[in-house]
């Protein structure tokens, strides 16, 4: 399974939705999605958008969670 961690590291470095919006330009609806872990995908523009602007790489902001199966 495939963890968000967006919430988190917004969380560290005290960042609200609104500031995310006005750093990226991405829509309301796709960073409430993501923050709160509903969203079902997620679009490689949209993670370039977050990584640079978080400061952070792909792996810190999504984390495989192995699961048993």
């Amino acid at each position: 399974m495939i963890e968000n961690k967006l919430s988190e590291i917004m969380g560290r470095k005290r960042l609200k939705i609104s500031d995310v919006l006005e750093g990226t330009g991405l829509a309301r609806n796709t960073v409430a999605e993501l923050y709160h872990g509903r969203a079902k995908g997620v679009q490689f523009e949209t993670l370039d958008r977050l990584c640079s602007y978080l400061g952070v790489e792909v792996g810190e902001l999504l984390v495989h969670e192995k699961t048993n199966r």
